[in-house]
């Protein structure tokens, strides 16, 4: 399944954008076979081979939670790979940006916005994401407000709060921002005043507890807690939903010893999820998510990548 483009908003900018090269990775990194994403260094005395491998998933509301839901994975990846394999709790997408890019961290997942981020200033090599049995994957981005808040429509956000994620998030920032100027003339800071609750848990929760008025989401982490009767869905309306993005990607720093890599993306595409705790947690997104399946950055971040360009994104790495 290709991901669908959010036409509306990203056609208008067209003339505006320029594509993406492998020029935007970071001075250290090589690219020479033009996949947009780091080389494994040529040089055997650059890999690293890790006793233990670090594992995180993308920043959420209550990191125990996760630590259990992929409990099981990890322990079939320390099966595959002959390494043991610790889970590490990141409270921020820059603490988790950076513990990769100071080599603190291995194997990751992280969330649609920092792919790019990741990537060029990481060294971050997406490899997989969640799909489907049928092989659909992706979300949406959702702007949801709560009942009587005043709010029914995008343009009545105008003169109010409304809760962003952090400004390295893709639904959670940078598409509904790139929506409310192109879309509804909403410039942040003139026509509503921005506010960043740190992940899309704590965005969610505040809207459903009135603390912020409206919020920009990605529905799967909304689906999730809904399931999870963390909030109740008489607690939150949707007024505006984006056509789909892809989700969360899954991979691993650049220069793991290339045999130690394969056997890592080994672990993800001969995992089961029969009766897992990760089936548990994921299937009740829509569409569920259900195995792993093979993604390139360059092909299934194009979408993210043009809004990046559109919104005069820089990936300057600093340090």
């Amino acid at each position: 399944m290709r991901v669908r483009r959010l036409g509306a908003l990203l056609g208008a900018l067209a003339l505006a954008l320029q594509p993406f090269t492998a020029a935007a990775l970071d001075a250290r990194y090589t690219d020479a076979d033009g996949d947009l994403v780091a080389d494994t260094p040529t040089d055997p005395k650059q890999w690293v081979d890790p006793s233990t491998l670090i594992f995180a998933y993308t920043p959420v509301e209550d990191p125990a939670v996760y630590a259990k839901v992929w409990d099981g994975f990890l322990r079939h990846m320390e099966k595959v790979t002959g390494k043991k394999v610790q889970f590490f709790p990141v409270q921020s997408n820059a603490a988790q940006l950076e513990a990769m890019r100071a080599g603190r961290l291995h194997v990751a997942g992280f969330n649609t916005g920092s792919n790019p981020i990741a990537v060029n200033c990481s060294g971050f090599v997406p490899f997989a994401m969640m799909a489907s049995l049928k092989g659909e994957y992706g979300y949406e981005m959702e702007i949801i407000t709560y009942p009587g808040s005043g709010v029914t429509k995008p343009e009545e956000i105008r003169g109010k709060k409304m809760a962003f994620t952090s400004q390295t998030s893709n639904s959670g920032y940078k598409a509904p921002s790139a929506l409310l100027r192109e879309k509804f003339g909403l410039e942040p800071g003139k026509d509503y005043e921005p506010v960043f609750s740190g992940k899309h848990d704590n965005s969610v929760i505040g809207v459903a507890n009135k603390d912020y008025p409206v919020a920009a989401i990605a529905n799967s982490v909304m689906l999730r807690m809904l399931a999870r009767n963390v909030v109740k869905k008489d607690q939150l309306v949707s007024i505006y939903k984006s056509q789909t993005f892809p989700t969360t990607g899954y991979g691993m720093v650049y220069n793991l010893k290339p045999e130690l890599a394969a056997k890592v993306k080994e672990a993800f595409f001969s995992f089961d999820w029969t009766g897992s705790d990760l089936l548990k947690e994921f299937q009740s997104t829509e569409p569920p998510q259900e195995k792993f399946i093979p993604i390139t950055f360059k092909q299934h971040w194009e979408v993210v990548r043009d809004i990046d360009k559109a919104m005069g994104v820089s990936y300057d790495c600093k340090g």
